[in-house]
């Protein structure tokens, strides 16, 4: 790979293993448009939703968005804090960044 970089497979295996459920990648790409300014969404340094929020147009249970959040969760794509009855869920900036790099890359020929 170019520039020197190596890339952990096994970790980026299991980041597309998470999103390939259409209804899981929506519930990522509105926390990750979160970070870019482009939803409308509890404003603080993380760019957060609440985790009963992000299914209600979905067409999703609680139950079944909790457990999605549990496999973003799990991927590392999103980090999560409770915050009284409510639990806060924001798309980490840093693995962003990364597949933002990753597929940035020029290395595939």
């Amino acid at each position: 790979m170019s520039k020197g970089k190596i890339y952990n497979t096994v970790g980026y295996a299991d980041i597309f293993k998470a999103l390939s459920n259409p209804k899981r990648l929506q519930i990522y790409m509105r926390l990750a448009h979160c970070n870019n300014g482009g939803m409308s969404c509890c404003t603080d340094e993380r760019n957060y939703q609440c985790a009963g929020n992000l299914g209600k147009d979905l067409d999703i249970s609680p139950s079944t968005v909790s457990h999605h959040l549990k496999e973003l969760y799990r991927a590392g794509l999103i980090k999560t804090e409770r915050h009284a009855q409510r639990i806060r869920v924001w798309a980490d900036r840093g693995v962003l960044n990364s597949l933002a790099d990753f597929f940035g890359s020029n290395d595939v020929k």
